[in-house]
């Protein structure tokens, strides 16, 4: 079988897609921890840091050439995985009546969002476009962002800080961004351990540790995800 055929069977892309999902969620790792410096500002923290801490690690992520590429192999990873999704739940509703991408055979017993995988997956793609338009656009597109100056008078070009805190005023976009949070979660649920499933795990001790891992994981970045935009818009954390 020639490779061009492989990455269009259905084997090739599950494993497209299992690897371009692990990927995506080293990815959240860095991404919610990056995100999670907004909470320094917090009172049991540093309540004078008015987002300091944030904009310094945001700029250096966007300053730095190597991140600037892995950018690029970012989004390239997001676009491989939605295509690849497509083709499966297309694929998976043609012969057996829109069930769903699922490594192991058949769906009894299986929870409803491991069979909404495409819909989850179109409802964070949503989220996505809107997040972008929020935050990237202005801070690597337009470059209209206020300037962040720091309490030694140094004065670095975007101050994401306010921008996140303007933004999160708005109620409408705090309960899209905590469905988005939601979504991403029950896609996770599903998804992280179906991953390792797809590129070889089939014992069913380490399938249970991954399931348990994966529950653990996605807990927690949903938490600190949903906890960003509900902070800001009680004023817990503030410029």
């Amino acid at each position: 079988m020639k490779w061009s055929h492989f990455f269009t069977s259905a084997v090739g892309r599950k494993l497209v897609m299992a690897l371009t999902g692990l990927f995506l969620i080293s990815f959240l790792i860095v991404h919610v921890g990056l995100n999670a410096t907004i909470f320094y500002d917090l009172d049991f923290f540093d309540p004078t840091d008015n987002g300091s801490m944030f904009n310094r690690a945001a700029h250096f992520m966007g300053a730095s050439l190597v991140i600037r590429i892995m950018e690029i192999g970012l989004f390239a990873g997001i676009l491989l995985h939605i295509i690849q999704g497509y083709a499966i739940e297309a694929k998976n509703r043609s012969r057996r009546g829109g069930h769903d991408y699922k490594v192991d055979l058949g769906n009894r017993g299986s929870k409803w969002y491991s069979r909404s995988m495409a819909l989850l997956g179109t409802l964070i793609l949503l989220f996505l476009i809107v997040h972008v338009a929020h935050f990237w656009v202005p801070s690597r597109i337009t470059h209209d962002l206020e300037p962040a100056v720091y309490r030694n008078g140094t004065v670095e070009t975007h101050n994401l800080f306010l921008r996140m805190y303007e933004v999160f005023q708005q109620l409408w976009v705090v309960l899209l961004y905590l469905a988005g949070v939601a979504s991403l979660a029950f896609h996770l649920f599903h998804g992280f351990h179906s991953a390792f499933r797809t590129i070889g795990v089939h014992n069913r001790k380490y399938l249970t540790m991954l399931k348990s891992l994966g529950y653990g994981f996605t807990i927690i970045v949903a938490i600190l995800f949903a906890l960003m935009p509900i902070s800001m818009y009680f004023g817990w954390v503030q410029p």
